[in-house]
């Protein structure tokens, strides 16, 4: 697989787990209501929930273009680096526990992902 489209599945997941930690400090700063559809739609108009669904546009629109140049098969396994993000970034900015099983979870991730990206090298 090529530098460049490495970064770009990168750049795609950065945008993701962006997205998510959006609405994460969204829904922590405004607490949601899922009583009626109109509560549901107000929620979407969080500023920081709505950021987050534009992020998620963004990154879908990447990654159109990036099925376009990557396997499927490689792409989206890659992909889970998001999952490393998210502990580590859940950690630092919204200060949930790092434990011994999250950290043996993540090297496993980063392990799976490191096969998956040299068996790409291969096609």
């Amino acid at each position: 697989m090529s530098f460049l489209n490495a970064a770009l599945i990168l750049t795609n997941t950065i945008i993701l787990v962006s997205g998510q930690f959006l609405w994460k400090f969204g829904l922590q700063h405004t607490p949601p209501s899922f009583a009626s559809v109109g509560s549901i739609i107000k929620m979407f108009f969080n500023p920081f929930i709505f950021s987050g669904l534009v992020m998620y546009g963004l990154a879908t629109i990447l990654w159109l273009y990036i099925l376009t140049r990557v396997p499927l098969s490689i792409a989206y396994p890659l992909q889970s680096i998001a999952y490393v993000l998210a502990v580590f970034g859940a950690f630092f900015v919204f200060d949930e526990p790092l434990t011994t099983f999250k950290i043996i979870g993540v090297l496993l991730i980063v392990a799976g992902v490191s096969l998956i990206g040299v068996a790409g090298n291969q096609i």
